[in-house]
């Protein structure tokens, strides 16, 4: 490969971060709740504000997937930061704490800026990388989850922005820093030559190892796709409502320990800001290195598995400090893997080169988690029940984890008629078959 590629290739890697590092921006949002439950919010409020985003990006990546080509991953990447930026703008209104205007700028522009943005670095992070589709995903994404550290210590006890300057005047902060950092990495947001490939690496042709291309019309038609779908809503859905209430819920749990308010206070800020976030980012480069070892639906079923055991354990964790930073920093790292996972398992199943259109699809699933869960958590909570939704979640994970063990390669055949179950465990006995002729 010449020198100039590679070097090309990992420049890439620098952009991606620096574009997700602002599109993070999102899992920051607990740093501004409790001043907007100072104001008169309720919890169910910040909670909507927070769903509503994370929804809003679900869809318009979704548009974002069909225009890539159409666009440029360039463009529409600049076309992303520029909207995010504009929405915590647009929040800043009204000073900052006016409902109506954080979910017209936080919710519905800041999420469609970021999923404008946010397949960029994927699709062009894989036509770089199809040697190693779950490092670079998991390197992609990676900045998505160390950036809600450091937005979330700027805005609180790092920066003090918030209590020095206010939440407005930090809104604004945050709007130029955003779109400032998504323009500076999308610069190398372009794909590499036709037909080129990496060194000595021999593109797949097997249906599970990306070789076959689906359109996204074929594969909502595969029971794969709804499988996928059930795990990446909960498990991701799971890991939502507990950043949602990392702040809520152990203060709660600790002050009925024995914490006075101020203690228990920064502790649940240290288990959001430092442990949960860190580990976010730390699982997402983690879980996708694991998966090119162990295989990405392994590595799913693994994960979502272990996620709804700790989310079981971390009711009584949650009102103890130590257990609390490590219970926050093991569902952190869990919660980051599906975001390097579940792209690369949309590659294998359904194409290496279909991923940026694809992988919009599959992402609708988070937005639907991002939306029941949240709500849910904060539903409960106004009503005292924080513990009930964790209970909730943990179940809702394994569940996941089933649905996962289930996933076998589709095919173009079963694409192009409508779903079954009996045709569905026709051809999983004959991929089992299959497999076992050839000594797999």
């Amino acid at each position: 490969m010449p020198a100039s590629r590679v070097t090309k290739r990992w420049t890439v890697v620098v952009g991606a971060i620096l574009i997700q590092l602002s599109l993070g921006a999102i899992y920051a949002w607990s740093v501004f709740t409790p001043t907007l439950r100072d104001s008169g919010w309720s919890k169910v409020q910040t909670q909507i504000v927070f769903s509503v985003g994370l929804g809003t990006f679900a869809l318009v990546m979704v548009y974002a997937g069909r225009r890539l080509n159409v666009f440029g991953p360039r463009r529409l990447a600049m076309w992303g930061g520029i909207t995010l930026g504009a929405g915590y703008l647009i929040a800043s209104l009204g000073s900052g704490t006016n409902f109506w205007f954080v979910l017209l700028g936080v919710g519905l522009v800041g999420g469609a800026g970021i999923g404008l943005a946010y397949v960029v670095p994927i699709a062009v992070g894989m036509r770089w990388f199809p040697d190693h589709k779950g490092m670079i995903t998991g390197a992609a994404v990676a900045g998505f989850g160390f950036g809600a550290l450091g937005w979330v210590k700027l805005g609180g006890s790092w920066g003090s922005l918030i209590e020095d300057l206010g939440i407005d005047t930090t809104f604004v902060i945050y709007g130029l820093a955003f779109a400032a950092l998504v323009l500076l990495g999308s610069r190398v947001m372009v794909m590499p030559p036709d037909g080129w490939l990496p060194q000595g690496f021999v593109p797949p042709t097997a249906s599970g190892e990306g070789g076959e291309n689906f359109a996204p019309k074929e594969m909502l038609r595969t029971p794969q796709f709804h499988l996928m779908s059930i795990t990446f809503a909960v498990s991701a859905g799971a890991g939502l409502m507990a950043i949602g209430l990392m702040k809520l819920y152990p203060v709660e749990a600790l002050v009925d320990n024995g914490f006075a308010d101020a203690r228990a206070s920064a502790i649940a800020g240290t288990a959001m800001a430092v442990f949960f976030s860190l580990a976010n980012g730390v699982g997402r480069l983690a879980w996708g290195t694991i998966s090119d070892m162990l295989g990405r639906k392994n590595s799913v079923v693994v994960m979502a598995a272990s996620q709804g055991v700790l989310l079981f354990l971390f009711i009584p964790m949650a009102g103890s400090e130590w257990l609390l930073y490590l219970g926050a920093a093991l569902i952190g790292f869990n919660f980051g893997g599906n975001f390097a996972l579940f792209p690369a398992l949309t590659a294998d199943e359904f194409g290496n080169d279909a991923v940026g259109q694809n992988y919009p699809w599959v992402f609708l699933s988070y937005g639907a988690g991002g939306i029941v869960f949240p709500i849910l958590g904060g539903w409960m909570g106004d009503s005292g029940n924080f513990p009930m939704a964790f209970a909730i979640c943990a179940a809702a994970c394994l569940v996941g984890a089933a649905a996962t063990a289930a996933v076998f390669p589709p095919n173009h055949a079963e694409a192009t008629r409508p779903f079954s179950v009996q045709g569905f465990v026709h051809n999983a006995h004959v991929f089992d078959h299959d497999k076992a002729r050839a000594g797999t």
